[in-house]
């Protein structure tokens, strides 16, 4: 079963991270959320924060887990959020699963297939030798050396823990990501539809929907609308928490 952090009383409301992330990247605006009238469900995926790895890391997968989590914790008529990879999870989910779904957001992240494009990332976290018992300044350094945006790195090192003291570890299952790099990136599969409110929400500097890829997203999600945060690059809840706060209240409540 996924660990999940709920918070809240209301409509249940799904949210789910992206790639490396985890639940506690969504900490503040799921207090939001359920101050605002909502039972918050924040996700942690397989392979991922505190939820248990596999060796299956697939869409498909991910998107059963999901499904278990709503049929144990009784979820149905759910409103449902994915950043980035969880975005992805939750198109597959709602266009699998469109009985359990009212309405879907999707943050920053098309239908269509994305290269890779983590490899640096990947690079720097494969140096990291924890048998050398490294600190936390160890362990930023050496990323550091793959992986220069600050924010970035901090978004990394947040996957730290004390497996036991004096043994740090990341909580994802580097492994599995390092055979399964190209999942990532799978498109939707033709002929999925999901015909309910949708919106899709992407940074003004971020390029990971474009203009172009609209008609696709149309051709699954019909009842679509596209709202911009300017200025904001992939990770737009983090860099601009207030409109991406406002923008998917109101049409959570439309």
């Amino acid at each position: 079963m996924l660990y999940s952090k709920i918070e809240g009383e209301g409509k249940p409301f799904v949210i789910m991270h992206g790639f490396l992330g985890m639940s506690d990247n969504w900490k503040t605006l799921a207090s939001q959320y359920a101050a605002s009238g909502f039972q918050v469900h924040v996700l942690d995926l397989r392979n991922h924060g505190r939820s248990f790895h596999s060796d299956e890391f697939t869409y498909e997968a991910m998107a059963k887990d999901v499904f278990e989590y709503c049929q144990a914790n009784q979820l149905s008529k759910i409103d449902i959020l994915g950043h980035s990879m969880g975005g992805k999870v939750a198109m597959l989910f709602a266009t699998t699963y469109p009985e359990l779904v009212d309405k879907l957001i999707v943050a920053d992240i098309g239908p269509r297939f994305y290269n890779q494009h983590h490899q640096d990332i990947l690079a720097g976290l494969n140096a990291v030798d924890f048998s050398v018992k490294p600190s936390r300044n160890d362990v930023e350094a050496i990323l550091t050396q793959y992986v220069p945006d600050f924010g970035t790195r901090q978004f990394l090192m947040k996957n730290l823990y004390w497996q036991e003291p004096g043994q740090l570890a990341f909580r994802f299952n580097l492994a599995v990501f390092n055979g399964n790099l190209d999942a990532i990136g799978k498109a939707l599969a033709d002929g999925l539809v999901f015909d309910k409110p949708t919106l899709f929400i992407r940074g003004g500097s971020s390029g990971y929907i474009k203009d172009e890829d609209m008609e696709e997203i149309r051709q699954h999600f019909p009842d679509v609308k596209l709202d911009t945060i300017p200025n904001a690059g992939h990770w737009l809840h983090a860099e601009n928490p207030k409109l991406f706060f406002e923008l998917t209240t109101a049409f959570l409540k439309e």
